[in-house]
């Protein structure tokens, strides 16, 4: 086993991870410690509605200190074999991102990232490892995230970010507090084996607790929220009923599929409806497509697995954001790792966004989003 100083396991471990997650060198030191005191409601302003909101789904908070607790993310693997999950239909954003494991033909498949605060879920199934993207997409709202682990630059990486994001309340870190659990209706047999890795459960009550940071909740909303349905800029959109992001390719879809009835998009995987354990089909209030370039880091220092990268850290892209049947485009830019995305339309003013659930799917720059005005019309 390769030994490395403190010192270069931040600095040098890290500077490799960063230097393929983004264009931008990893900083000379690590982050401060100190955490500043987060607050769900943003500074009140003249110009800005100051209603309390619960900062990832933008919905109107009565009593604030029902926020004051910690986020929690859990790495939910997507692949066909996975499924059915359990519990990400109460998330308040849900990330979708490559999976990592590559096919025959060079391509990944995708891995969900929930992310409960508004409500959380007794019991979150299955559970995975932490991806590096993971990093940048919940620094800004201070997260703990529910995992197996991950590769040891990926780790570096975490404790690097320490002051942003809890990573290290894994399976393996929390035995005996009730974080985690196996489900045994999903353990298996292969080859004479027993397997675990489609049986690990997280429970996000139990393991937002265990944290002694981040207690306050996240420090601010995630998106940009609109105070009433007439902001939503959605609303003054082109139709978009129906939607295909491609992932493998371009046979490879993800799809959202406009319900008049509940005014939420019906979600599908490549081989039919995104349906969980319980008969739920996952059906989010927005959907959120932020093109990144997307490509796969070296094997880091022997960590004997090819991550998976989404370039977000300094970087700028489009995007397409979806709302009860409609869609508006624009462009997206994000600053360092912390820092929340900012969100331009093509006129040049800013995302207003429908309070509620919102899928962020995370394609390609070169990824062909298909949008249909109407469910069933041609392309």
């Amino acid at each position: 086993m390769l030994r490395i100083s403190r010192r270069a396991a931040l600095l040098g471990l890290v500077g490799a991870g960063l230097a393929a997650c983004s264009k931008t060198k990893a900083p000379s030191t690590a982050p401060s410690a100190e955490l500043p005191t987060p607050s769900p409601v943003p500074s009140p302003s003249p110009s800005v509605d100051a209603r309390p909101r619960w900062p990832l789904t933008g919905k109107l908070l009565k009593d604030k200190s029902k926020a004051s607790h910690a986020a929690v993310a859990v790495k939910v693997p997507d692949n066909r074999y996975e499924h059915p999950q359990r519990g990400i239909d109460q998330a308040d954003i849900v990330f979708v991102e490559l999976d990592g494991y590559r096919d025959p033909s060079g391509y990944s498949s995708t891995r969900l990232v929930p992310v409960f605060h508004s409500r959380l879920a007794d019991t979150v199934e299955p559970v995975r490892s932490i991806r590096p993207v993971d990093i940048p997409l919940l620094s800004p709202m201070n997260a703990l995230i529910g995992n197996t682990g991950a590769a040891q630059w990926v780790i570096n990486y975490v404790k690097h970010y320490r002051a942003h994001l809890e990573g290290m309340l894994s399976y393996m870190n929390t035995t005996g507090t009730g974080s985690y659990g196996t489900d045994p209706s999903r353990v298996y047999q292969y080859n004479g084996q027993t397997y675990y890795d489609r049986a690990t459960t997280c429970h996000p009550k139990v393991l937002a607790r265990q944290t002694k940071r981040f207690r306050s909740g996240p420090p601010q909303l995630y998106f940009p929220f609109a105070s009433t349905s007439e902001e939503v800029s959605a609303a003054q959109g082109k139709p978009g009923r129906a939607i295909k992001i491609p992932y493998k390719g371009d046979d490879y879809f993800m799809g959202y599929s406009y319900d008049k009835k509940t005014k939420r998009y019906k979600r599908s995987m490549p081989w039919g409806p995104h349906v969980l354990a319980d008969g739920t089909q996952v059906s989010p209030d927005n959907v959120l497509v932020i093109k990144a370039k997307q490509h796969y880091g070296k094997i880091f220092h022997g960590s004997g697995h090819e991550e998976p990268l989404h370039d977000i850290i300094e970087a700028r892209g489009t995007f397409y954001y979806f709302n009860r049947g409609r869609y508006v485009t624009g462009s997206w830019r994000k600053g360092k790792v912390a820092e929340p995305f900012q969100f331009t339309l093509e006129d040049g003013s800013p995302l207003k966004m429908a309070p509620g659930q919102t899928f962020v799917e995370l394609p390609d720059t070169q990824a062909k989003i298909r949008i249909k005005a109407r469910t069933g019309s041609s392309s």
